[in-house]
């Protein structure tokens, strides 16, 4: 895992090389984790997941454009140089995603991407002050600086 590279479905087999990342600048661990996230909040805009792939030492992500981003009243940017912020939001409407149907419960920091991935790969987690809840999706917001997990 050398290299993580983000690129764009544009369609029709069409794909546009969009971001990449290379170690050592990014970490093994936090390449992995942004491999694991359903969503991710880029440049303003949000995208989904829709293929993860390795070619020998570098991985790909390919994502879906899904317009632009808004921003909610209750969303906070974070600094990241205190500790890597894993916000907790509900779905207020199941099978949802997006600013408009969740809202904010909580956030813990944490230390290192190895802990962030410990919950990224979990079906339930325990959000601090309500207990343990089911994950919908999870996110890296990187106009935030921080990871959300979407629990129901």
């Amino acid at each position: 895992m050398n290299k993580l590279t983000y690129y764009i479905d544009r369609g029709l087999n069409t794909y546009e090389p969009f971001l990449e990342y290379k170690a050592p600048a990014i970490e093994k661990d936090e390449m992995l984790a942004r491999q694991l996230c359903t969503y991710h909040i880029l440049q303003g805009r949000q995208y989904e997941l829709v293929a993860n792939e390795m070619n020998q030492k570098e991985e790909e992500l390919t994502l879906k454009d899904l317009g632009e981003n808004p921003q909610e009243a209750d969303e906070q940017n974070y600094n990241p140089a205190f500790g890597i912020p894993v916000e907790f939001r509900k779905v207020l409407y199941p099978g949802s995603h997006g600013n408009a149907a969740n809202t904010y419960l909580n956030t813990i920091k944490v230390d290192r991407h190895w802990d962030v991935l410990r919950y990224l790969t979990k079906d339930a987690v325990e959000v601090p002050a309500f207990g343990k809840m089911s994950v919908t999706s999870t996110e890296i917001d990187e106009d935030r600086s921080c990871y959300v997990i979407y629990v129901e």
